[in-house]
C-alpha cells in the first residue's frame, strides 16, 4: 500500500530555515514548501534589489540550497562572494543566477523554479508576495525604522521595543500575497513557522494581506518552532510565552503545538551571546497560558558548530514523529 505523502509549508528565513529545509531535505513520504519574506534589503541582496529592481534573492538562494540533493557543492559554488571584478565585488553566484533568470523570464518565481530546477531540488520554493515593499517597525516610543537591516542592526543599545511592524509598497497601493502560497496554505497538512528572527524573517510574511486570514481558515496543525536565543533589538528579555503571544497575535489565532529546545549550549557560547545581548530561551510548560496547546520538546541543539542553532537531524527526526504519530515511541521527544 502507498502511503500518502504528508504536505508540509514552511515560514521562515535566515539560518534557522536553513537548518529546517536541511533536515526535512531528506524525509521520506513528505511534500516540502519553503515560504519566503521579500523585504530584505542589506547586503548583496539590497545592491541586486536596489541596481536592477528585481525582488530580494538573499533567503530564497539558502531555501533552494538546503533543499537540493547537491548542496554541499552548492553551498560551496553559489555562496562564495566574488571579489574579481569591482562590480561584482560582495556579491555571489547564486543571487546573480537568480538576478539573470528574473531579468530574462521576467518572472521572480520563474527565476526560483528554473534555479530549482537545475539543483533539483526537493519540494518547492516560494516568495510570499511578487510585489515590492519596505518593513517598517514602529517602536514604542513611536519612532519607526525603515527597512529589514536597520530593523535587524540597532544603532543605539537603549533602542525601543518594537510594538508593531507593517509593509509599506513601493509602486501600488496594497500588496497582495502570491496565489500559490494562499493555495499551498489550504493543501497543507502542517504549517511550520520558524524558526528565524521573529520580526524580520517571519512576522514579515504573517503581516501581507491575506496570510493571517487563510491561516485562521486553514484545517492544518500548525506548529511554532521556537528560537534558542533571543536577538538583540528584536526580541531582548524575551522567555518562551513573548515568542509565542507575538506570532499568536498575529496571527489571530492559537498555534496547535510548540517545537522547543531544552538544551543549553556551552557556557563559553553562552557568554558569547551574552556579549552581543543575546539570552537563551527557555519555556516553562508547566505555566497556565500553555492550555491546550501542545509541547514538543526536546535536544534540538547542534553541538558541532561554535554557533548557536538548530541541529537539521534532531529537529527533523522530531518533526517526523509528529508528522507521523509517533511522538509516544520516540525517545527524543517529550510531550505535554
Amino acid at each position: 500500500m502507498i502511503s500518502k505523502a504528508h504536505k508540509i509549508l514552511t515560514f521562515g528565513g535566515g539560518s534557522g530555515q536553513y537548518a529546517l529545509l536541511s533536515g526535512l531535505r531528506d524525509l521520506r513520504d513528505i511534500n516540502i514548501t519553503s515560504v519566503v519574506s521579500m523585504t530584505d534589503n542589506g547586503g548583496s541582496t539590497g545592491k541586486l534589489r536596489d541596481e536592477h529592481g528585481i525582488l530580494p534573492p538573499g533567503d530564497v538562494l539558502k531555501c533552494i540550497i538546503a533543499l537540493s540533493p547537491f548542496h554541499e557543492a552548492a553551498n560551496q559554488i553559489l555562496l562564495k562572494r566574488l571579489n574579481g571584478d569591482w562590480r561584482l565585488k560582495g556579491h555571489n553566484a547564486g543571487n546573480m543566477l537568480l538576478t539573470m533568470f528574473s531579468q530574462y523570464t521576467g518572472s521572480f518565481p520563474a527565476a526560483i523554479k528554473t534555479l530549482s530546477e537545475i539543483l533539483e531540488v526537493k519540494g518547492r520554493v516560494l516568495p510570499i508576495t511578487t510585489d515590492k515593499a519596505t518593513l517598517v517597525a514602529e517602536l514604542a516610543d513611536g519612532t519607526r525604522i525603515y527597512g529589514e537591516s536597520a530593523i535587524d542592526i540597532p544603532q543605539s543599545p537603549l533602542r525601543q521595543k518594537i510594538k508593531n511592524l507593517f509593509l509599506v509598497p513601493h509602486y501600488k497601493n496594497s500588496i497582495s500575497a502570491y496565489p500559490t502560497v494562499i493555495e499551498e496554505i489550504n493543501k497543507s497538512d502542517y504549517i511550520l513557522i520558524g524558526p528565524g528572527d521573529l520580526y524580520t524573517s517571519i512576522i514579515a510574511i504573517l503581516i501581507v494581506p491575506g496570510i493571517k486570514e487563510e491561516i485562521q481558515k486553514t484545517s492544518a496543525k500548525i506548529f511554532y518552532i521556537l528560537n534558542i536565543m533571543t536577538k538583540f533589538g528584536e526580541t531582548d528579555n524575551f522567555r518562551g510565552y513573548d515568542f509565542v503571544q507575538e506570532i499568536e497575535n498575529y496571527l489571530g489565532r492559537q498555534v496547535d503545538g510548540i517545537i522547543c529546545n531544552v538544551r543549553k549550549p556551552n557556557n563559553h557560547l553562552l557568554n558569547k551571546y551574552l556579549n552581543e545581548k543575546s539570552e537563551f530561551v527557555e519555556l516553562d510548560k508547566t505555566e497556565t497560558w500553555i492550555g491546550d496547546r501542545i509541547i514538543y520538546d526536546s535536544d534540538l541543539l547542534d553541538t558541532s558548530v561554535e554557533i548557536v542553532r538548530h541541529d537539521p537531524y534532531k529537529l527533523a527526526s522530531l518533526i517526523k514523529c509528529i508528522v507521523f504519530n509517533k511522538t509516544n515511541k520516540c525517545l527524543r521527544c517529550s510531550k505535554k
